[in-house]
Parts: structure tokens; sequence; C-alpha cells
């Protein structure tokens, strides 16, 4: 590469770093004068790279927006974690890149990266082992996401076109429960959308559906249509949208409601229960189903049973079973399977 084609990429580079720089102190970066540095930047110009000039003492050359990307040039450091960020993001579903657009993205970066450092980044990526199973695809599209995220950062009111699951909205399965969030059905209606929010591989967005007039949370991967409408609204004070999601997902309908008293304080059971899975409260009447204080109730939706009963042990807490009856003869169950395997007795052959 010729030393001026060299020194003008040279330049792209550090206008890309932000800010505005001055002509004097490009000229010292690039160890040449201030008439070529000018001649340099009308190269880039003639490229369609929007380069503006900014009058005034402190005045100089910047990035302004274009109507496309200029080229990228990227430091080794910075190639990795694009290409690593491309990587995990499709792998625990949290790029919001519908389709094949983050391995076109990747492909593009590693198309243009030097023989020595493209090696070396496959050397990585070969080598790399993840330890959790990948998340199945739910990218929103960019045509949602973008006036979703719009109407968040300005209060604005949302018109969606949404398709819920079958029977309810089906949101996120989190392992051994499961949850639901959303509404069934489909068709446009109005929402004072609260926040975005990306859980456990999906995107959601919570916020007051007018239609209804409650607050709901829908997945974005579900909505098919987004326009921001004119005129605004206030938030409300209270959780932030996180946590609306979450208590969303933890207390949608399900096939059973399980109720249960567990000793200890609220913090305490929450950090061994997620939000998404139970509501954790103080009991009201301070008796527990048990002697002493400082019990809570745990209510719990799930569409089956089964996993519960290692869940409570795994509390290591006292716990009352309030309902349903079903689950007190699941958790004896496993304790007479806990006491024959402590006894060394082995199980029964069916």
């Amino acid at each position: 590469m010729s030393r001026p084609v060299s020194r003008v990429l040279t330049l792209l580079e550090l206008l890309q770093s932000g800010g505005v720089r001055t002509v004097a102190e490009l000229a010292d970066r690039l160890g040449v004068g201030e008439r070529t540095v000018r001649r340099y930047v009308d190269h880039l110009v003639d490229l369609d790279v929007p380069v503006e000039s900014v009058r005034g003492r402190y005045g100089g050359y910047r990035l302004a927006p274009g109507h496309r990307m200029p080229p990228l040039m990227l430091t080794d450091d910075e190639a990795l974690a694009v290409l690593l960020g491309l990587v995990a993001g499709r792998r625990t579903g949290i790029t919001a890149a519908a389709g094949t657009a983050g391995e076109t993205a990747a492909a593009k970066v590693r198309r243009v990266l030097p023989e020595r450092l493209r090696d070396r980044l496959d050397a990585v990526l070969d080598s790399l082992t993840f330890t959790t199973a990948p998340t199945g695809s739910a990218a929103p599209d960019a045509a949602v996401l973008l006036p979703v995220a719009d109407a968040v950062r300005h209060h604005r009111p949302l018109a969606i076109r949404y398709t819920g699951g079958s029977g309810a909205g089906s949101g996120s399965g989190s392992g051994s429960g499961g949850s639901r969030s959303g509404r069934s059905g489909s068709g446009e209606r109005t929402v004072y959308p609260y926040g975005l929010v990306a859980h456990a591989g999906r995107w959601y967005v919570t916020g007051r559906d007018l239609s209804v007039g409650a607050d709901r949370t829908f997945r974005l991967d579900r909505i098919h249509g987004a326009r921001v409408l004119p005129g605004t609204f206030e938030p409300p004070p209270g959780p932030g949208p996180a946590e609306r999601v979450l208590t969303a997902l933890a207390t949608a309908p399900y096939r059973h409601e399980v109720t249960v008293r567990v000793r200890g304080t609220a913090e305490e059971i929450r950090a061994r229960l997620p939000r998404s899975v139970a509501v954790v409260a103080a009991a009201d009447d301070g008796d527990g189903g048990g002697e002493g204080e400082g019990w809570c109730r745990v209510e719990i939706r799930a569409e089956r049973l089964d996993w519960l009963p290692s869940l409570l042990a795994s509390l290591d807490r006292p716990f009352v079973v309030e309902r349903p009856d079903e689950l007190r003869g699941l958790v004896a169950d496993l304790a007479g399977r806990l006491m024959d395997a402590a006894r060394g007795t082995a199980p029964p052959r069916d």
C-alpha cells in the first residue's frame, strides 16, 4: 500500500475515534504538513466519507452522520471484540438481528482482516466452548425494534400489531417451569411503552395496553408492525421495566398455582429463586405453619409440578406447602428417595 493511501486510511481511523481533530493535531499524527492534511480530507470526501469542517478557534475536522456507513478502521482488539460480541450474541439470542444478519456481519469483518489477524481470531473462535446450550432464535426485526425503542425513549404512544400464542401469549420458557406473558389473539393496539427488556434470549416491551386498560408485556418477535404515534405520555412511578417483565412472567396464568411458605427473609429467598419464576412476599400473619417468625409466602405458576420438590429442597430452609395437595405427595416421594439414598438402600426395581 502506497504511503499516501496508508495515511488517508490512518486519517480516517483518527476521525473515527470521535470528536473534533485540529489540523495541527492531524498533521502531527500523520507526519505531514497541514496542506497535505486538507488534501487527504478531500480524498475522503471524494469517497463519500462524510468529513465535516468545523470553524473557530478550536475547529478542525470530524466525521458527520452520512447516508451510508463509511469504511471502518478497527484495531486488533476492536476486531476481536466485534467478532466475539457477534458470536456471543447469536449464542445467547440477544443479538437483535433477524435471519442471517449476524452471520453476514461477522463474515464481512473477517473478509477484510489481514491474514495474520484473521488466523489468530479464527484460533480463538475455533477453540472457544460454551457451557450453555444455544438459545433458540427470537431476534426482533429491526423494523420493530427501532420504532419501539424510539417510542420508549421519547415517551411516545406506540401502535403495534401483535400475535399471541395459543390460549395465552407465550413468553419465555425458563428451564423447568416456563412462563407466559402477553395476551392471546392478534390485531393492532395502542401501547404506552415503559421500557425494553432482554431476558433469557428474548426481547420484551412492557407498557400500558390502552385497549384493555392494563399493563402488559409483549414479546418483540411476535410484533409484526410498530409505528410511533403523535403525542406523549408520562411513565408511571414504581417498578422499573425489568422488574415489571419478570413479575409478569412469574404471575402469568398456568396450569398450577403453587403457594408455599418458607422460613427466611424475602432477600434470602429471592437470592435462590429467580424473579421470573416466583413472587416472594413476607407472610401477613407470621405463623408460617410452624414456630417462630420470619416466614415468607412464595407463589409460583407452573405447567408441571415434578420439578418443584427438588427446587424447594435446594432452598435448604423449612417450608410448608399450602397448595396444591398434589405437590405435598411429590415432596413426600422425594423425601423417601433421599432417605433411602442416605441409608444406602437400593431403590426397588420397576
